[in-house]
């Protein structure tokens, strides 16, 4: 192992009341929590059902109602009075740990709690029409019954269509597709002004429709995605190939169990899904997949692994039985593979409730899983979100593929978060020059898993306590994180922004290409009306100055 993969030596940290709290909060999930969850998922499984039950022509005639709402409400707001806009969604709402400080502060909310439905399912130009609130697992539950599913379907169920494209959102499918946004062909948007207009690649609104994706819902309201769909089978056979040696060794295994030369267009060598799982920093297991008719998997019946049932081991643990077995593949049932990390998130509800991976709970309680992120952020104090800024992480790194070893390298020396999942996605050049963009001249270099049209990335996911927290030791997670942006601003990456994030604005603005999203912010009435994405992602309370300021408005010192 070369010195930067060696993990720093800290000293050891002096325990405080709150460590205790977080050591036994399995207690409150288990008497609390996993209750109030149950009940949450039936009542949304009731309105999903429900919504299923009408027909599209009616659901659109309540869009199209809900849509009348919103512009009524706009034409509300006193721009002098009443703040920037945004939604009336409440912060524990959200699935991630986006810095939410933005809605401490003056602002004029508006309830989009009523576009939740699927719109229409057209099998003809294979779109699927959706609100934003429309979640995954509503999605999938809809579409799979017919062979359908979305090209790219991140693996938590109750992910939203609208966070997967104002913010960002990927999956094993993604090295054929690209980021959720990629997937879109239209969107329907409500400006500041009232107006509502829908945004295509080839419109008058084009250079919109580039400028939406990362946006953080700072241009308009999203209020209806037109999504691409693709035909499916009914099953997925997965081959998972274990992987020895040292971070290099496990990141070209990485690399070529789905990367092909650049030019190379033979693309039945290219699996339907990749990710791999990286459980220490010697081993690995890259895992393939391939879309599986159900009379193929009948005739391997033996193969067949109904992973979603309540007391099968965690997908991750399951997984990592290729390291003692060797190479073997099996047959999930298409749904329950696209929600494979749903029960575990991953592998941080190993986290909250330690012994839930026990045979024991599985079998007793594990139908219950997973509890709800909403509820587990209510039940938390502010000393304990302040805590798991501190000494927990959860960062989604995105890097070009030739650089994950350096990568992963970095991680270990720096977070030392075990395991990390991998996973590829395409990088588009689009007309226009987006948010998050390719590296200029990608294409000359003519390397592995790129093509002419889109430099091949990896989402590098670091969920989990640090190695030094695990121990006892020292850890500083702001200045981590302030680090990991350093590096990642350094070498072309990327901060997903569900996540905390240090960045001053002009190290921002580094990161992240800001030419046409300003001039959309400005050409479209943004500006003064909706907050910008770097106000929404910026830590801390937001002062009156800064409302002032991001307002518009002269600020006048009140100490003068």
């Amino acid at each position: 192992m070369s010195n930067h993969e060696t993990p720093l030596v800290r000293p050891k940290r002096k325990k405080v009341w709150v460590d205790y709290l977080i050591q036994f909060r399995w207690v409150g999930v288990i008497f609390l929590v996993l209750p109030m969850s149950l009940i949450l998922d039936m009542f949304i499984y009731l309105d999903q059902v429900i919504s299923q039950r009408k027909s599209y022509k009616q659901l659109q005639k309540e869009h199209n109602k809900n849509v009348i709402k919103v512009i009524k409400r706009l034409k509300e707001r006193n721009p002098s009075k009443d703040g920037l806009v945004c939604t009336a969604r409440k912060p524990w709402v959200t699935v991630g740990m986006r810095n939410v400080d933005y809605k401490r502060a003056m602002r004029f909310e508006v309830d989009l709690s009523d576009f939740r439905n699927i719109l229409a399912i057209d099998h003809d130009r294979m779109i699927a029409t959706c609100e934003p609130l429309v979640k995954m697992g509503q999605i999938t539950r809809a579409t799979v019954p017919m062979n359908l599913a979305l090209a790219v379907v991140p693996e938590l169920e109750d992910l939203t269509v609208g966070g997967l494209i104002n913010g960002s959102g990927l999956e094993g499918s993604s090295h054929l597709y690209g980021l959720f946004s990629d997937i879109v062909v239209a969107y329907e948007i409500i400006l500041a002004d009232g107006r509502v207009v829908r945004a295509t690649k080839d419109n008058e609104y084009s250079d919109l429709f580039y400028a939406i994706p990362w946006s953080q819902g700072t241009l308009g309201l999203l209020t209806c995605a037109e999504i691409k769909l693709i035909p499916i089978k009914e099953y997925m056979k997965v081959t998972y190939k274990p992987v020895r040696g040292n971070i290099s060794d496990l990141t070209k295994g990485y690399i070529d169990s789905f990367a092909p030369e650049f030019g190379d267009t033979d693309t039945e060598k290219v699996p339907d899904f990749v990710e791999t799982l990286i459980y220490n920093p010697h081993e690995a297991v890259c895992m393939t997949g391939k879309y599986a008719s159900k009379e193929e998997a009948k005739m391997n019946w033996t193969k067949i692994n109904y992973i979603g049932l309540w007391f099968k081991p965690w997908f991750y643990q399951h997984a990592q039985t290729a390291l003692k077995k060797g190479e073997f593949i099996d047959y999930i049932p298409i749904r329950e593979y696209y929600h494979r990390h749903t029960r575990s998130y991953f592998w941080e509800s190993k986290l909250i409730l330690p012994f839930a991976d026990q045979l024991w709970f599985r079998l007793l309680l594990g139908w219950t899983m997973p509890p709800k992120i909403p509820l587990l952020k209510v039940a938390q104090t502010e000393a304990m979100h302040n805590y798991y800024h501190d000494m927990h992480v959860l960062q989604d790194l995105l890097v070009p593929l030739y650089k994950v070893s350096d990568a992963l390298e970095w991680a270990h020396s720096e977070m030392e978060v075990y395991p990390i999942w991998v996973c590829p996605h395409k990088l588009y050049k689009h007309p226009y020059k987006t948010m998050v963009y390719p590296e200029p001249g990608f294409e000359q270099h003519h390397r592995q898993g790129d093509t002419t049209d889109a430099q091949m990335y990896t989402d590098i996911g670091l969920y989990y306590a640090p190695g030094s927290v695990l121990r006892g030791e020292v850890f500083d997670g702001s200045d981590a994180v302030r680090r990991m942006e350093t590096w990642l601003i350094e070498n072309h990456g990327f901060e997903t922004q569900y996540a905390v994030s240090e960045l001053s604005e002009k190290e921002f603005w580094r990161m992240f290409d800001g030419e046409l999203y300003e001039k959309c912010r400005r050409k479209y009435g943004a500006v003064g009306n909706f907050m910008s994405v770097y106000y929404k992602s910026k830590k801390g309370r937001k002062t009156e100055k800064e409302v002032q300021e991001a307002l518009e408005i002269p600020y006048v010192d009140g100490t003068d």
